[in-house]
């Protein structure tokens, strides 16, 4: 199998890992000389913060959520080490319940993997991911890699 498209899903809880999932998507995506698309999905709630908080009008037929993903801190920090490291990469946004709309994301996009983010659980919490990790990795079109953050203490 190939890797032509990996989807990095990044969201709210992603800021303190965009080191590990850059490093985790640049060790795949580097050498098969993939195209890594770099999404960021908000719930309605979260992108109307975001448009408060980058000063853009919500009513602006120019502000669409590709162009609030790419003006996002995460998204900007994760873009810097790609470009770095040579990699090839789209930026999307989309809006919606963060589980079903980076499955949806990765079917449009064809992506051969997807990379999503999660948080160290404890013991019992370890049966469940989360609600987003394990609605991607159990409704993924496609294998998912799940990456935490290093030196995370156990909740």
């Amino acid at each position: 199998m190939t890797l032509q498209t990996i989807l990095l899903a990044v969201g709210p809880g992603d800021a303190d890992r965009t080191d590990e999932l850059a490093e985790t998507v640049i060790e795949v995506a580097a050498p098969a000389d993939a195209t890594v698309v770099l999404a960021h999905v908000f719930t309605q709630d979260e992108y109307n913060e975001v448009l408060e908080n980058l000063e853009m009008d919500a009513e602006s037929d120019q502000v669409r959520p590709d162009e609030v993903a790419s003006r996002h801190s995460t998204i900007r920090d994760i873009q810097r080490e790609l470009d770095e490291a040579g990699v090839d990469y789209d930026v999307r946004g989309d809006i919606g319940d963060h589980g079903s709309t980076i499955v949806e994301l990765a079917t449009g996009v064809a992506a051969d993997r997807v990379v999503v983010g999660g948080r160290r659980r404890s013991p019992t919490g370890k049966a469940v991911f989360g609600s987003t990790a394990q609605e991607v990795l159990l409704s993924s079109p496609c294998p998912v890699t799940f990456v935490r953050s290093a030196g995370e203490d156990e909740d």
